[in-house]
């Protein structure tokens, strides 16, 4: 047995009735959450052009683009289009094993696949569920080696894509193992790109459709190297160095999508929402006034430097800048979605405290406890100094996420989207209600 076909046997046969209700109502949470996002990346100008281009092109109508009342594409464009628009909001969720977004891949592949089915709720979620463990057990196979190396988590997020579309399709284990096959020998994308460009987000459209793809050519009987995760020069010892044998191991004796992700409760890049946070709490519990503040010091296990720009002047300069997350904390003893507009960005009370940040020794003390955590000191002037430290994020599941949350996300992202407001509240209720859908259909109507 190869390690592509003992998962996908796992993923063929487990049924919803299987999975644990937590699983299942982060599931429906994903959904609201990377609509949310979407919602939010209509206007930018990658999203407008993706879609453009699907637009251009046409095809057999097939599945909706959120937020829009044109003719319906092919699968595959339909979900590129959504999908881009959601990664590029920087606004969906994140696995904190090493900050791929899934929510964004399983819901876009999931809703597009669903309409062309007819698919009900219950298959939607539990196609969510189980493409972010398969994701999540290949993508921690790898980590942190193929980031070490400058990939992009696209490389993980195929995967999240071919396991809800083949799911759907009703795939058997024989051909959702050449799904993930195909998945694992198609898929590039460089970090050195996402972090300063919108190449980000053109990553995660390649990953939603080449893993559809790669489902429906299974479907169609495409044969592909069985062996390839654990081959010599295969995906895991390429990317990772390892055998890959993790994979398959230890099948629902707990779920990725509990354990490891998280959603995104404000902007940006997931790696700095602990700082944001940390240093809000900080200069709260110290009542520190912006122009008393004369260092803000971060501590992090495994960071030496500061990277990314440091006085941002655009959302992708925001998104991958970790002085502004810790400045605006501080300076504003919050951080909200407001903390990605253009005013926030260009704050010039945040910007002269980005001038005080600076980096600290990492932590000795608990270090494995810091999953995407930091420790913030704040110190006035007047030598008074107060630290603070948050471990992990809010909005991981494994702190316990509730829908109240993810509601007031939806609701400040979603009117970004052409909605009413009556449509904002109706596409809500309907993603609580995802489980009960008999037809997915339902949901998606209500956003176009």
């Amino acid at each position: 047995m190869t390690i592509a076909r003992t998962l996908a046997e796992f993923l063929t046969d487990t049924t919803y009735d299987d999975l644990p209700a937590q699983t299942v109502d982060y599931a429906s949470m994903m959904v609201a959450s990377t609509l949310a996002s979407a919602g939010a990346g209509t206007q930018i100008a990658s999203a407008a052009i993706i879609r453009e281009l699907a637009r251009e092109r046409g095809g057999v109508p097939e599945a909706s683009v959120w937020f829009d009342g044109g003719p319906k594409l092919p699968i595959a464009a339909a979900a590129r289009v959504n999908a881009v628009m959601s990664d590029a909001a920087a606004s969906d969720d994140s696995d904190l094993r090493n900050i791929v977004h899934k929510g964004t891949q399983l819901t876009a592949a999931s809703l597009a696949m669903a309409e062309r089915m007819d698919a009900t709720g219950k298959d939607v979620l539990a196609a969510m569920v189980l493409g972010y463990e398969a994701a999540g057990r290949i993508g921690e196979a790898i980590t942190p080696v193929y980031l070490r190396q400058g990939f992009h988590g696209c490389l993980v997020a195929i995967f999240a894509s071919t396991v809800a579309a083949g799911r759907l399709l009703k795939l058997d284990a024989g051909q959702m193992a050449n799904a993930l096959a195909l998945s694992a020998t198609s898929m590039g994308g460089l970090h050195a790109a996402a972090n300063t460009s919108v190449s980000r987000e053109y990553h995660a459209g390649l990953a939603q459709v080449n893993g559809i793809d790669a489902a429906m050519a299974a479907q169609k009987g495409f044969i592909a190297e069985e062996t390839i995760f654990e081959a010599h020069h295969g995906f895991c010892e390429v990317f990772g160095n390892t055998d890959g044998a993790s994979i398959v191991r230890d099948f629902g004796r707990d779920w990725d999508i509990v354990t490891d992700m998280a959603f995104k409760l404000v902007p940006g890049g997931h790696p700095h929402h602990s700082f944001a946070e940390a240093s809000a709490n900080a200069s709260r519990e110290g009542d520190f006034k912006p122009e008393e503040i004369a260092s803000i010091t971060l501590s992090r296990p495994g960071v030496t430097a500061l990277s990314g720009p440091m006085h941002p002047e655009s959302l992708i300069d925001m998104a991958h800048s970790p002085a502004y997350f810790l400045a605006a904390g501080a300076a504003d003893r919050e951080f909200t979605w407001a903390h990605a507009t253009p005013e926030k960005i260009s704050d010039t009370v945040i910007h002269g405290l980005i001038d005080k940040v600076r980096i600290g020794p990492e932590p000795t003390e608990n270090v494995e406890a810091y999953r995407q955590g930091a420790t913030v000191t704040i110190e006035a002037t007047d030598g008074r100094s107060v630290t603070n430290t948050v471990h992990i994020p809010a909005g991981a599941g494994c702190l316990g996420v509730e829908w109240s949350a993810i509601d007031a996300k939806y609701r400040t992202l979603a009117p970004h989207a052409p909605l009413t407001p009556d449509q904002v509240e109706a596409s809500l209720a309907l993603c609580h209600d995802v489980r009960n859908l008999a037809d997915i259909s339902d949901l998606i109507g209500s956003l176009r």
